[in-house]
């Protein structure tokens, strides 16, 4: 302790030097224009290095604007585009759908006309030929399969010849014969139990007649007659059969 204390304060002590003391704000004080300086320096760099890469802040932040403006402006087109679009589609179902309206009705139309210049040469072939005044026949007999199963379509055309026919009154049956279980039957339309029922016609010239029978889904259809009466007759005046086409 006491080696201690003499090396302390002999001459071969250490050397004491004496320093002024400054405050740590004077301190901070004196070095904040050299970092600001050296942060300036640092910010002067960096513009120089992106000006020099090719990199202008400014002129970036014109080209964003302009290309968000850009995304705008093609986003509203594209609205309004998608508008129209949705327009067209809508007009042009439309359009389809007129469009097969009217081929339908032309199909029709041209059906239509194709019966009636058949009519027509067949009523000029009837006043040719000629006929007994009043004389009733039957012409155009056809027999077809309807939708429905067990479900048929009878069409024909009912003439009266002469010019000076009178009115006809009377009525009309069909009769179906047909093979069920082996034997053969008969069924009369119109189905009424008293049998006497009668589909009624009045015409002076011609009549077009089609007329649907429903048989039992099994029962396998040979032919239908057709009988038409007078009226007040118990016979038939006219009968024809005709078979499935």
């Amino acid at each position: 302790m006491w080696r201690g204390v003499e090396r302390r304060f002999s001459i071969s002590a250490p050397r004491l030097s004496v320093r002024p003391h400054i405050a740590w704000y004077l301190r901070w004080g004196m070095m904040l224009p050299f970092v600001l300086a050296a942060l300036g320096l640092a910010w002067w760099a960096y513009g120089n290095g992106l000006e020099f890469a090719g990199f202008h802040r400014g002129q970036a932040e014109q080209e964003l604007s302009r290309l968000r403006d850009q995304v705008a402006k093609l986003a509203a087109e594209n609205a309004l585009l998608s508008d129209k679009l949705a327009q067209y589609e809508r007009q042009i179902q439309i359009e389809q759908a007129s469009n097969q309206a009217t081929s339908e009705q032309l199909k029709n139309l041209a059906d239509e006309n194709v019966h009636l210049q058949e009519d027509l040469v067949f009523f000029q072939n009837l006043t040719a030929t000629g006929g007994k005044e009043g004389e009733l026949g039957v012409h155009r007999l056809t027999l077809e399969r309807d939708k429905m199963p067990g479900e048929f379509h009878l069409r024909m055309l009912l003439v009266q010849s002469g010019q000076r026919a009178k009115t006809f009154s009377g009525s009309y049956q069909l009769v179906a014969t047909v093979v069920e279980k082996g034997q053969t039957t008969t069924h009369i339309f119109p189905q009424d139990e008293s049998g006497n029922a009668q589909f009624k016609l009045s015409f002076r010239y011609y009549r077009r007649v089609e007329q649907s029978i429903q048989l039992p889904p099994d029962a396998r259809l040979e032919n239908v007659q057709v009988r038409i009466f007078e009226q007040g007759a118990t016979e038939p005046k006219v009968r024809q059969s005709v078979s499935l086409l």
